[in-house]
């Protein structure tokens, strides 16, 4: 977390030393850690809702991709059967038989 290094460690111990004295370093010192502790399990109990929340946004991003995903295999599926029945009603040779009709029909309106 801060980058204290032994050297510095021992200079603030010596300088709690002679300010608090020996009667209340150990007292100030525990304290001291009380606070630190509850600092760090605080800063930890934010760390884990924030990585939570970002774990659910994921999941349900994946849930929604896959809900689109279904719903274009419906339509893709829903426009390949209407396809499909529209050939089965009309054959192929009925159908090219009417394209001829139609353009026939349309060469004939271009012409007048």
């Amino acid at each position: 977390m801060f980058d204290i290094g032994f050297s510095e460690l021992i200079l603030i111990g010596v300088v709690a030393l002679l300010v608090l004295g020996p009667e209340r370093l150990p007292g100030a010192a525990r304290v001291a850690g009380l606070w630190l502790g509850r600092i760090k399990r605080g800063f930890n109990s934010i760390k884990e809702d924030v990585e939570r929340e970002l774990g659910a946004d994921d999941i349900r991003r994946e849930l929604r991709n896959e809900d689109i995903l279904e719903k274009e295999r419906k339509i893709l599926k829903d426009t390949a059967q209407k396809a499909q029945h529209i050939l089965n009603d009309k054959p192929l040779d009925g159908l090219s038989s009417s394209i001829t009709k139609n353009s026939a029909k349309i060469d004939k309106e271009h012409s007048s």
